[in-house]
């Protein structure tokens, strides 16, 4: 898990120095660092997603890999939804909100549709995987 959180501070530290040239994409889906306000600690948090666009909207999953858990970052942001995403070169505050079923299917099916890997994190986890709209401001 160390190796993990040292490759996303890597990753992380490479797309901010590069606005993106380094990083902003991965598996043919752009990339986004979304910063959320920790629940319990109030320290800043920034994590590398990838996202799809549907209506003026940024959209992310919080997938977590196919885990049997959402990410921290998930919590935090239903915690404090207001956050800060860098996208390429563009820095940005937007309201976060979670897709109703409804529409977290049509979010759900395009995101597969672009990036057939996440197919496969929907079978390793019995929970719903949130998606997930970041609304400019």
């Amino acid at each position: 898990m160390k190796i993990f959180h040292l490759f996303l501070s890597v990753f992380t530290w490479l797309y901010q120095r590069t606005n993106g040239k380094i990083g902003g994409a991965m598996q043919g889906l752009p990339i986004l660092l979304l910063t959320t306000t920790g629940r319990k600690t109030g320290k800043t948090r920034t994590t590398p997603l990838a996202y799809i666009e549907n209506d003026g909207c940024y959209v992310i999953t919080a997938s977590n890999a196919g885990a049997d858990t959402h990410p921290a970052w998930f919590h935090n942001l239903k915690s404090q939804p207001q956050v800060t995403l860098q996208i390429l070169d563009k820095h940005l505050t937007a309201m976060a909100e979670q897709a109703n079923p409804q529409l977290r299917q049509q979010l759900w099916d395009k995101l597969v549709q672009r990036a057939p890997g996440y197919k496969g994190y929907e079978k390793r986890t019995t929970r719903e995987i949130p998606m997930v709209l970041l609304r400019p401001v």
